[in-house]
């Protein structure tokens, strides 16, 4: 009973590790949207910071474009 318990504590622990390292690994980026026509930035938004599953969200947002507009989140 006693090793049972360990193995459950064990992979518990494991489990909470590999979790919180998989956020710390995406890092944090300031990301704006930036509206370009024809090439040349015509505006863009103030820049936040995301972190983690936040960041990579945001990086999936892909470009819209609306005739000579297109609008792209660009991070650092």
């Amino acid at each position: 009973m006693k090793k049972v318990k360990f193995l459950f504590g064990a992979v518990l622990l494991f489990m909470v590790c590999f979790v919180t390292s998989c956020e710390k690994l995406s890092g944090c980026e300031r990301c704006k949207n930036v509206t370009y026509e024809n090439g040349l930035a015509i505006s863009s938004s103030s820049e936040t910071e995301y972190c983690g599953s936040d960041l990579i969200a945001k990086k999936a947002i892909p470009d819209i474009t609306v005739g000579s507009l297109t609008t792209k989140v660009e991070c650092r």
